[in-house]
């Protein structure tokens, strides 16, 4: 499978103040599962069209293996359909009035492939993807779930090089979502191809993807493994963005704070004399904890005072509301909380933990030095002014 590569593009729609995408350059290795995630409007899908050749570059170029696609510069553009890309949307459009197999073959009789080969590839792919029993069936006869692994073996059949799926999930309840992703990630590793997958789901992207690709505004603000995005985010976006619940951030670069802002600030400059210039400090709500008011907390661990102001069960799981002067955390817990509403409480998470960030909202290297002293550090690159992590 070709390594796809984009290259300074970037898309504008005429009379918008801002571009779709501004002067993207991102790599998809041979076989890679790459999602490109971020919020509605990021730039994302737009993305996926330019690589699949169905919108045209306003500037720089973009490469399937060793062959240019397209390049404004250069003055080419190859057509869709001779990129060798398949193409799932997130609806299915599947033909009604054509059975299960007459679908899945759609794209083999339209290259005029030979119908012992036809048949082969059919039986191959319905198989993997457990539709076999439904081929003389048609599509209003099946459930979404059931279609959409119509519609992936539809475009599987031709053996892609790439394939696209642009939010192919989205349509389907929560237990189709769960069982479709694991499907994925079987059609994955069994047919290695390369796969571009859009989504806006955070959960989506961190259990298929090898590697994550978050976008904001038409720019890319990270790209690294699901393990590097969520526990090393690049910038604030990145941190508040991947996590449910939320990141809890702490603002410690205010002309006045108060409360737990106050504690940090304090705790930084005490036991961290040398970091300097900090904007605001995020942790994660798994790595909070809470004691009862004067039983000793880990040597070194940020500590404050606060009260237990909500317990709310997620089933398997509880999140805990945590009102801190006038801040509020919120801490997950697996184990059942012995602790119920208004019972105060010490709030504290090690040294470790914490993400610190610039005032203007860029990871600090130098923090995760000194907080992580054991850890070795990546080296980063650095995208639009904003610190990525390169590995």
């Amino acid at each position: 499978m070709p390594n796809i590569e984009l290259r300074g593009a970037h898309k504008s729609y005429g009379g918008q103040t801002a571009n779709a995408v501004s002067d993207l350059n991102l790599e998809i290795g041979d076989g890679e599962f790459m999602c490109l995630l971020g919020p509605s409007g990021c730039g994302k899908t737009t993305t996926l069209r330019m690589i699949a050749g169905l919108e045209n570059l306003s500037g720089g170029e973009i490469r399937i293996g060793d062959r240019v696609v397209d390049s404004v510069g250069k003055g080419i553009f190859v057509p869709p359909e001779q990129r060798q890309l398949g193409l799932v949307f997130q609806s299915y459009a599947l033909w009604p009035h054509l059975t299960i197999e007459r679908n899945t073959d759609f794209g083999l009789r339209l290259r005029k492939v030979p119908k012992a080969e036809r048949e082969q590839r059919v039986n191959a792919v319905m198989k993997v993807l457990d539709i076999e029993k439904y081929r003389h069936r048609y599509p209003s006869q099946l459930s979404g779930g059931q279609q959409q692994r119509v519609a992936l073996a539809r475009m599987l059949a031709v053996n892609p090089n790439v394939l696209l799926l642009d939010e192919p999930l989205s349509n389907l309840d929560a237990r189709l979502r769960l069982e479709m992703r694991a499907e994925l990630k079987a059609l994955h590793a069994a047919f290695k191809t390369t796969i571009v997958f859009v989504t806006h789901d955070q959960w989506e992207a961190m259990t298929l993807a090898t590697t994550i690709a978050v976008m904001n505004e038409g720019t890319l603000q990270q790209m690294g493994t699901p393990d590097d995005i969520y526990e090393r985010p690049a910038n604030r976006f990145v941190a508040e963005f991947v996590g449910s619940p939320p990141i809890n951030i702490l603002e410690v670069s205010a002309e006045t704070l108060s409360g737990p802002a106050t504690a940090m600030s304090a705790y930084l400059r005490n036991r961290f004399g040398a970091l300097v210039s900090v904007g605001s400090v995020g942790i994660r709500p798994e790595a909070l904890h809470i004691s009862e008011i004067g039983q000793s907390v880990p040597d070194g661990a940020f500590a404050v005072e606060g009260n237990v102001s909500g317990v709310l069960p997620t089933g398997g799981s509880w999140i805990l509301e945590l009102q801190c002067a006038d801040g509020t955390f919120f801490l997950t817990t697996h184990q059942p909380p012995e602790t119920t509403s208004g019972t105060p409480v010490t709030v504290w998470a090690e040294s470790k933990a914490l993400h610190v960030f610039d005032p203007a909202g860029r990871r600090m290297e130098e923090a995760d030095r000194l907080l992580r002293p054991e850890r070795k550090i990546a080296a980063v690159s650095t995208i639009k002014g904003l610190t990525a992590s390169a590995g």
